[in-house]
């Protein structure tokens, strides 16, 4: 056994250099056992059952009793893995699953969700990460209640925090179910309980220590299960090996075969759409970019809401919590971003070879314009059409496939497209290890923020401040246990895509939390009163927008559809905020003198815990 030197911290390179060396080998020992003949569903369980118990031993190998282990991780992550541990985070199912079946219904109204989420990380670096891991508390609400003082803008801030990391994690629970019932072959209603399970195992006893280790290791899997079938769709297609070169060689076939087989103008029947329920038809192409002024408006404004709810979700932010320093909280930013892009910058190819491969007649995996019996029989078709996630209905009656004709559920593009594309079992094994993956590293994230916040800041701070730190732990556990079960509970409902909730989780924390963030660290004159007028000004008027074009039936105002009600909670916020500020009595000296202080880039904690 190879023997380190020093501590956990001082060998990180070399303990993931072996784990990914051991994860390659695994996956090549898949390789060799499908070729051998063994079957695909055993395949599948040992890349679910092998990476879900690593994270797993991760998560018990980091239990922690120590508060500020459990909280921030003691304070010691490296700013190179602190930006993977935050990537496997924020890369949530909805960027691994989700993002790439957007752009491939949906086309370029989706590539919004890409430009926003890359564009969020330059205001968290420049407007709030650095000043809140220098201000030194363990939670967004702490931050909050310290800045501002007082119990009612700390509770205001837990209330946000709860709603918008909630819907969020209900989304990542949809993704491991997703996963799950397709790779273990159980019904989805019973794929999220197991997906679960394997969160809590990663999050419950180690807390923030625990969550980041999983992270790094999360990362790793899912990047590896996201490129590497771009790059072999890429070369197997006749484009080379740099799928990010040869897309745009790609895009132009692909709008080829669109005019070809009548997208956007071959639309299905209102009986074909009543058939297939919640899946899509092939509508809009793929590099579909209106010149109607409200497509580019409803754009922006997507893009905007993105960029916001980025730099204000708790989750995210509390990673920052867990660097050694202000300089490496920058530093994580930067890294962060690097490993955010690697994935960003590979979705656009997925989606257009995806396309390709069933759609152009050249290939041998194309599905359009062939007879629906014969589609019928192939077993992917079979295997997720079981799971209620794709269906043909032969409206024109002719047994031909028609582009109209193949409705599909955007969440599981990325899971099928290995084999949609007729590649080897064992990357549709990867891709779901890697699916599994994104899903459960955000979920892991949002739940520990949930928990932490209701112990730390609801239970500690305000019920019973003498709590001590094992009674404390306690009840964080206690909470993961109830907000994970409710999570599964409304995720099996099936109620909205992936990329639907997440939306409305960015704009339920960007209409409450974005304004009182950044006005706190960058406005001395903002004061309690302007912060709590601000966070339910804001977030209440988001909320009832949305259920006024979500539910009520209302019509959007100016384009403004359920996906992008934090444009009318911000203003709401800003206006809030300012005018209460103005129109009561400034903080006192020490809050400001505070608030210059975190501003300086270097020196101790502002506040010390």
């Amino acid at each position: 056994m190879m023997r380190l030197e020093g501590g956990f911290i001082q060998n990180l390179g070399r303990v993931y250099g072996i784990y990914t060396l051991g994860f390659l080998g695994f996956v090549a020992l898949m390789a060799i056992l499908e070729v051998a003949g063994v079957p695909n569903t055993f395949i599948g369980w040992m890349f679910v059952a092998f990476t879900v118990v690593i994270y797993a031993l991760i998560g018990v190998l980091s239990r922690t009793m120590d508060s500020n282990q459990y909280y921030v991780a003691g304070r010691e992550v490296p700013a190179v893995f602190n930006g993977m541990a935050t990537a496997a985070d924020w890369m949530s199912g909805a960027s691994f699953i989700a993002m790439a079946g957007g752009v491939y219904l949906k086309g370029y109204p989706y590539m919004a969700f890409l430009v926003g989420w890359t564009g969020g990380y330059v205001l968290v670096a420049s407007l709030i990460a650095p000043y809140l891991r220098k201000f030194g508390c363990y939670t967004v609400p702490d931050f909050i209640g310290t800045r501002y003082g007082g119990n009612l803008a700390r509770g205001c801030a837990v209330v946000i925090l709860v709603v918008a990391s909630f819907t969020y994690v209900t989304a990542q629970i949809t993704g491991t179910g997703i996963v799950a019932s397709r790779a273990l072959a159980i019904p989805f209603e019973l794929g999220v309980w197991a997906g679960l399970l394997g969160i809590l195992f990663c999050s419950m006893l180690g807390g923030m220590r625990a969550v980041t280790w999983t992270q790094v290791a999360q990362y790793i899997v899912l990047i590896i299960a996201y490129v590497v079938p771009v790059f072999w769709m890429s070369n197997k297609l006749g484009y080379g090996l740099i799928p990010h070169i040869a897309q745009f060689d790609a895009v132009q076939r692909v709008q080829e075969l669109e005019a070809f087989h009548g997208v956007k103008s071959l639309l299905p029947t209102a009986e074909a759409q009543a058939a297939a329920g919640k899946l899509s038809a092939l509508k809009v192409g793929i590099n579909d970019a209106s010149n109607d002024p409200l497509a580019r408006w409803k754009f922006f404004t997507l893009v905007l809401c993105m960029m916001a709810g980025t730099a204000s979700l708790p989750h995210v932010l509390m990673r920052y919590f867990t660097t050694a320093s202000v300089r490496a909280a920058r530093q994580s930013v930067g890294w962060s971003l690097l490993f955010i892009c690697l994935l960003y910058l590979t979705a656009p190819a997925l989606a257009t070879f995806t396309k390709l491969s069933l759609l152009d007649p050249t290939v041998a995996t194309s599905i359009i314009g062939k007879s629906v019996s014969e589609v019928g029989n192939l077993e992917w078709i079979q295997r997720w059409g079981e799971v209620g996630m794709l269906k043909m209905v032969d409206s024109s009656g002719d047994g031909i496939l028609q582009v109209n004709e193949f409705f599909m559920k955007g969440d599981i593009v990325v899971l099928a497209t290995p084999e949609m594309a007729g590649l080897p079992y064992v990357i549709s094994g990867l891709v779901a290890a890697g699916g599994l993956a994104a899903a459960m590293s955000t979920a892991d994230g949002l739940l520990l923020a949930i928990a932490n916040a209701l112990s730390h800041d609801l239970y500690y701070k305000i019920l019973d401040p003498k709590a001590d730190t094992k009674t404390r732990l306690l009840v964080a556990r206690a909470l993961l246990l109830v907000i994970g079960a409710a999570g599964a509970f409304v995720a099996s409902l099936g109620w909205t895509s992936i990329l639907g909730a997440v939306a409305w989780a960015f704009c339920f924390a960007n209409s409450g939390l974005f304004f009182p963030l950044v006005l706190g660290v960058w406005w001395k004159r903002a004061n309690r009163a302007g912060a709590i007028a601000g966070m339910i000004g804001g977030f209440g008027s988001g909320a009832a927008y949305l259920y006024y074009v979500q539910f009520a039936g209302g019509t959007p105002v100016l384009g403004l559809d359920g996906l992008r009600f934090g444009m009318i909670g911000m203003p709401v916020s800003l206006i809030l905020m300012v005018v209460f500020s103005l129109l009561t009595e400034e903080p006192d000296e020490e809050t400001q003198r505070m608030v210059d202080e975190i501003r300086v880039p270097g020196g101790s904690t502002v506040v010390n815990r």
